[in-house]
């Protein structure tokens, strides 16, 4: 059987809801329907709403294999496996989803444009306007009937052990896994030395003055920028640094040579410190982008999976930031190494380190040249120690 889902909220979060459609994979025919209103949710967790829903209509139906299809590239991503679920209320459904999946000889998960999962999409509007006390007059006679879709393609269904079956015992073992009490953490300061991340955000450029979105482009550091940078280097002058890693782009290279010149630290470029790709939107103004691309940019803003046009999402800057970090820990273990890049990175550096969720990167404000500290054991432990010191800025 395929299962078809989906699941918005009206705000993100605000009034949301769920729908699911199961079909037949011999002709299209829908064998059930599901939807349901809850409340005041965010897109996320009406999406996986749709899919337990679905799941569960199916195995009512006494499906053994079943091809999933969402619009949502998040819950797919994360049901393959290929995706971690850092959000403890999303790691709770995709456990109970996963409970579902292994109940099923075979499951597989794809990714479908919005514009082929309409069944699912009209039952979840359906539910988020019941949520929200809207009431709609009913479509006159039979034509949603004949507005079905035609048969949609379909891929050839996996065997017993799929890999859509294997990612589902994957997901719930992960959420399991961060559902279990976990030992109290000691109030005691550590006695063990810590490799210690001085964050930094390059100085002002152009952009950053006028408010425009600034990735790739590789804009130069202002007068004040570089006033900035050197600020940065005379409040860090009696830091032993080990190195000064940096993006390639110029902006954070020059403040890195300046941070590293009292020091005599070697300045190390890493590409995965540089910024998120902004594509279409890059060197335009805030304004500008809210103007020409609202719906683009409030769903870009409600899902770090979502990409703006042409451009990177923020969980593919967070994989290759936490890559970045990963080699920091294993390269050094202990002392102090700076790490001067962009806003994005920093913020979800700072995010994993407080274990905090996505609302974080809207929450936390990073000025120009401002420093963060983070220290890091070979545990696993962090300590986030201070966040955007501008102090000596002024």
């Amino acid at each position: 059987m395929i299962v078809e889902a989906d699941g918005g909220s009206r705000g993100n979060p605000g009034p949301a809801g769920y729908g699911a459609v199961v079909l037949s994979v011999a002709d299209g025919s829908v064998l059930a329907e599901r939807s349901a209103a809850i409340g005041t949710a965010t897109n996320n967790v009406a999406e996986y709403g749709g899919l337990i829903a679905g799941l569960e209509a199916a195995l009512e139906l006494g499906a053994t294999r079943v091809d999933v299809r969402m619009d949502s590239q998040l819950v797919v991503e994360q049901m393959s496996g290929r995706w971690q679920i850092k959000n403890p209320g999303l790691r709770a459904l995709a456990a109970r989803a996963a409970d579902h999946v292994n109940k099923f000889t075979s499951v597989t998960f794809q990714w479908i444009p919005r514009e082929r999962n309409k069944r699912a999409d009209a039952l979840a509007n359906q539910a988020m306007d019941a949520a929200a006390g809207i009431v709609r007059a009913a479509p006159g006679g039979p034509a949603a009937a004949a507005d079905r879709e035609a048969e949609l393609p379909r891929p050839p269904l996996a065997g017993p052990e799929s890999p859509g079956r294997r990612a589902a015992r994957k997901v719930a073992a992960e959420a399991a896994a961060h559902s279990r009490p976990r030992p109290p953490s000691s109030w005691e300061p550590r006695s063990a030395a810590p490799l210690r991340l001085i964050l930094i955000r390059h100085g002002e450029t152009a952009f950053t003055a006028e408010r425009r979105y600034s990735g790739r482009g590789d804009v130069p550091l202002t007068e004040r920028g570089l006033a900035q940078a050197s600020a940065v280097a005379a409040r860090l002058a009696g830091v032993s640094l080990a190195a000064v890693v940096t993006s390639p782009l110029e902006r954070c290279v020059r403040t890195a040579e300046l941070v590293a010149g009292p020091a005599r630290a070697p300045v190390i470029v890493d590409a995965d410190l540089i910024e998120c790709d902004f594509g279409d939107w890059e060197g335009l103004t805030f304004r500008e982008v809210r103007e020409r691309w609202p719906a683009e940019l409030e769903t870009w803003l409600g899902s770090t999976a979502v990409s703006p046009p042409g451009g990177e999402s923020l969980t593919a800057v967070a994989e290759r930031v936490s890559s970045a970090i990963a080699r920091l820990r294993s390269g050094h273990g202990t002392g102090v190494v700076a790490v001067v890049s962009h806003v994005s990175p920093l913020k979800l550096i700072l995010r994993d380190a407080l274990a905090a969720g996505d609302e974080f990167l809207f929450r936390c404000h990073l000025d120009p040249a401002g420093i963060s500290t983070v220290d890091m054991w070979p545990d696993g432990a962090v300590s986030v120690r201070s966040i955007n010191e501008t102090f000596f800025l002024s």
